[in-house]
């Protein structure tokens, strides 16, 4: 038998019932459209395995993890403290050094920041606008989402200012800064040595009030910060706090850097 014969519709007289069914072109479309959607529905029930995915506490998002991740490196801190503190204990003890030495090393941790500073301090404390923030002032366009949020050069820009203002010791939330500290925004969030922080933010300086205000005043970048201030709303406090105790630094002080791939 040849092949046309085999054909449906097809025979030697050229008539007769075909001898197979006749699908459509759209008659598949739509058979191919069902097989797509069964498909969809069993890989979202298979992921899901009968739960809501929305709800599902065990797949957590990467802020979750940040913030766990925080959690531990603050008990971590706390607990290298706690035993700093153990280890000055016993070194105060006998331990063969002269008053001199002693008092060469009492200096040389001041000056790292790992030992607690109190003296009279001011606070500056930045926030970000309101959602719904307007432009205040004639002239100036409607804010971009951008401007509204504090940025990691608005933070450096004070720290910086504090130091030229002859601060002795600075305080970012509840940590002291040393000279390895590096003070870096992820969106809008504040990440500073391991740890995780949202707005508002609060600086803490030790040292003279005057000079420091002044030196918040003479600053070319919180000048500018000033501007987003009046028109958008940004937050910016400064108050004298009189008498305050800084935290030692607690966290580890070896230094981690990149080593080129061998």
């Amino acid at each position: 038998m040849s092949n046309s014969a085999d054909s449906p519709g097809t025979g030697s007289t050229g008539s007769g019932p075909s001898r197979g069914p006749r699908f459509r072109p759209v008659r598949i479309l739509t058979i191919a459209v069902f097989a797509l959607a069964g498909l969809i529905f069993f890989t979202s029930f298979n992921t899901a395995k009968g739960t809501d995915i929305r709800q599902d506490g065990s797949l957590l998002k990467l802020s979750d993890l940040i913030q766990e991740r925080s959690r531990k490196n603050k008990g971590l801190d706390e607990s290298n403290a706690a035993l700093r503190d153990s280890v000055d204990a016993l070194a105060e003890g006998d331990d063969g050094s002269t008053r001199a030495q002693d008092e060469k090393l009492r200096g040389l941790e001041d000056t790292a920041g790992t030992q607690k500073l109190t003296g009279k301090a001011i606070s500056v404390t930045l926030n970000d606008a309101p959602p719904n923030a307007t432009a205040k002032l004639p002239g100036y366009p409607e804010p971009q989402p951008d401007y509204l949020v504090i940025h990691q050069q608005d933070l450096q820009a004070v720290v910086n200012a504090l130091w030229q203002g002859g601060a002795k010791g600075i305080k970012v939330m509840d940590q002291r800064l040393i000279s390895t500290s590096a003070v870096r925004c992820v969106g809008n969030t504040l990440i500073l040595q391991g740890r995780v922080y949202s707005p508002p933010y609060k600086i803490t300086a030790v040292g003279d009030p005057g000079k420091l205000q002044q030196a918040l005043a003479a600053s070319k970048a919180i000048q500018t910060y000033m501007v987003y201030v009046n028109v958008y709303g940004l937050g910016w406090k400064v108050t004298e706090d009189g008498t305050v105790t800084l935290p030692g630094y607690s966290g580890t002080v070896d230094l981690h850097y990149a080593k080129p791939v061998e």
